[in-house]
């Protein structure tokens, strides 16, 4: 099968697979890591009553740009860690989606600069 390019559809029969664990009654939602086919996803839905799975269907569809009809749990209703099938989508295009989603700008003094208010240790420049 070909892959498609940067900017082009994936053919119509392709799908996906990714493992999620899902984080529920979280203040934001967002994909708070993504490596590897493995998604930490955080959902202000609670675990109650099939909420937090339609939360969860509902923030892939609008963060892949797809209708939810593309979203399908293979397993995991009931607990925090599943497994979804995304419908027209390589793994490679999921890939590359999710990770640019995930992508957090480092608070300031993550990397060891500017964090230490005293000025002692800070690099000289």
């Amino acid at each position: 099968m070909k892959k498609p390019r940067e900017g082009e559809k994936a053919p119509a029969n392709a799908c996906a697979t990714l493992s999620v664990h899902v984080l529920p009654r979280s203040s934001k939602e967002e994909v708070a890591d993504f490596s590897e086919g493995f998604a930490r996803i955080r959902l202000t839905a609670p675990p109650l009553d099939n909420r937090a799975n339609e939360a969860l269907v509902l923030f892939l569809s609008r963060t892949l740009g797809i209708p939810r009809r593309q979203v399908e749990f293979v397993t995991g209703l009931r607990g925090r860690r599943k497994i979804v099938r995304i419908h027209g989508f390589t793994e490679e295009e999921l890939s590359r989606r999710l990770a640019r989603v995930s992508q957090r700008v480092k608070p300031r003094g993550a990397d060891g600069v500017g964090s230490n208010l005293t000025g002692k240790g800070v690099p000289e420049g």
